[in-house]
């Protein structure tokens, strides 16, 4: 996990944890992407409804 955390956003667990700022911007982007893959659903469900 710790690997991981560094290579998606550029710190540490420890410090993801530890600091307001980066749960929030760990949270955000994560939203974010949320958000564009349902977005990416609802096209391919308008692209291949009869």
């Amino acid at each position: 996990m710790e690997k991981a955390m560094y290579q998606a956003y550029g710190f540490g667990y420890e410090e993801y944890s530890n600091k307001l700022s980066k749960l929030l911007e760990v949270e955000q982007k994560r939203e974010k992407d949320y958000q564009r893959s349902l977005e990416i659903v609802e096209e391919v469900d308008r692209n291949f409804r009869p």
